[in-house]
């Protein structure tokens, strides 16, 4: 006879129903009217959840992602997780291009603005560029987003659905959009550590 140990464990038919009914939560929540960044970054909690960003179809005419439920011509752009939707809103994806994925893409795509970037320990948009591109997301992007105790389950799965264009991990490769693969590639190999050391002054003797 099996001991308790040894039973194979196979998920319960309500713990299936359980984590549906959080994906479907989650994308009535994401589907609802987006707000502009000014009135989002006012009322995101610090829970942990998902998020959307949504646009308008002319904001990346070449990437279309699928309509929002409620606003019909705002179109998904890109899907994320956060352990703390509002830090991760404020200080990453409104602040530092070096740890922002959506920064870094948002970057590569809008190559004919000529975003410069510069090494610190990674690639990063350079100061005055920072405050550019956030200002370009406030006047161009729109946010929703779904408080979930762990949202990697449901983010997964919502990525899987609904191929939002500008996400290249957890896609289904028939649906990876290769204008973002190269404006990822563009950007990380945009600035090295020794174009860091051109652009350093020489040191001066002693």
């Amino acid at each position: 006879m099996n001991t308790p140990e040894m039973r194979p464990h196979y998920p319960r038919t309500d713990d299936l129903r359980t984590d549906e009914a959080r994906v479907t939560e989650a994308l009535r929540l994401l589907s609802g009217a987006p707000l502009e960044l000014d009135v989002a970054v006012r009322r995101l909690g610090r829970g942990s959840g998902v998020y959307a960003w949504w646009a308008a179809p002319s904001t990346l005419p070449d990437l279309p992602g699928p309509p929002n439920g409620t606003v019909p011509s705002l179109r998904l752009l890109y899907l994320g997780r956060a352990t703390s939707l509002r830090g991760r809103i404020l200080r990453n994806h409104l602040r530092r291009s070096g740890s922002s994925t959506l920064r870094r893409t948002l970057a590569g795509l809008l190559v004919a603005e000529g975003y410069r970037t510069t090494w610190t320990d990674r690639v990063v948009l350079v100061p005055e560029d920072e405050t550019r591109l956030t200002a370009w997301m406030h006047t161009h992007l729109r946010l929703t987003w779904a408080e979930d105790a762990e949202p990697e389950t449901v983010e997964a799965e919502l990525v899987r659905r609904l191929h939002p264009p500008l996400n290249v991990h957890g896609v289904d490769p028939e649906h990876v959009q290769p204008t973002v693969v190269a404006a990822k590639n563009a950007y990380d190999t945009s600035s090295s550590p020794a174009e860091r050391e051109r652009e350093a002054p020489p040191a001066r003797p002693r």
